[in-house]
Formats: C-alpha cells, structure tokens, sequence
C-alpha cells in the first residue's frame, strides 16, 4: 500500500539570515529547515508551527505557502512536503526541545547552498523557492475535518 510520508518545514528568515538546524544521522552532522510529520489530528499550520518550537524553541506563525515538494528518498521512502514562510524582524535565540536536533545555526543562503551538510536536497531546493520570492496566501489551504475534531 503507498503511503507517502507528508512533512512540513519552515523557511525562517531574519536580518538575511535563515535558519538550519542540525542533528547528526550516522555519526554526521547534517542541516535542514525545521522540519517534521504531519501529526493526528492537527492542521498543516499547527504541524508547521509544534515542529518550528520544537525543533527551535521560537513560537511563531508563518505568513506564508512556499510550495509543495514530492521526493522519493534513496531508501525509496516517498516524501509529500508542505513548505511555509516565517519572516520575522530579528534573528532570535534558539533553544531546541527534540532530543535529535543538536543545535541550530543562523546562515546565510549563500553558506546553505554551498554546504555538503544538507540532510537532503529539499534544503537547498526550498531555499531557491524563497529566493524567486513566489508565497501564495496560507487562505489556499483548508481544513475539513470533523466539528469535533478541533
């Protein structure tokens, strides 16, 4: 049975700066937007920010739709990934929660680009889709769930 894994990230921006966090996966410490699993029972939105806290500390709401990725991994694993904005004024102080991310780095996207770290493709690629500065309205997306699901 298919059964893509669907994901959500979060490009944040501040002073031209954004931010990666970086975990180690086999011994090798590797970047990524903060990122994770759509859970039960929450929105896109509510996933993006619980994943954007966790993974950062930092409580914000994104204000924007980057694009949607579909990857298939090297291990065959395929991938549906909902990509938001988070613009803010400053650049903040992170202080993960998730046990797995090692700590985060404010970078330039010159310094992401260029990096051999990227835990997969999608970093890069969803940095370009900011870069071309195409964000369509969160309003594009909708929730239909149950009225006794929220």
């Amino acid at each position: 049975m298919f059964s893509p894994h669907v994901t959500v990230a979060c490009i944040v921006h501040a002073e031209n700066k954004f931010l990666v966090v970086e975990e180690f996966i086999n011994g090798k410490p590797l970047w990524n937007q903060p990122a994770g699993h759509l859970e039960a029972d929450e929105t896109l939105l509510e996933a993006a920010e619980r994943e954007l806290w966790e993974e950062t500390g930092i409580r914000a709401q994104p204000q924007a739709f980057l694009k949607l990725h579909q990857w298939v991994a090297p291990d065959r694993t395929p991938f549906i990934r909902f990509l938001f904005l988070v613009e803010m004024e400053k650049i903040m102080d992170t202080h993960p929660h998730d046990s797995d991310i090692h700590c985060c780095h404010w970078l330039s996207a010159e310094e992401i680009l260029n990096s051999s770290q990227l835990r997969s493709p999608l970093v890069a690629e969803s940095l370009l889709c900011y870069l071309e500065h195409k964000a369509y309205p969160l309003s594009i997306l909708d929730y239909y769930g149950s009225p006794f699901a929220k």
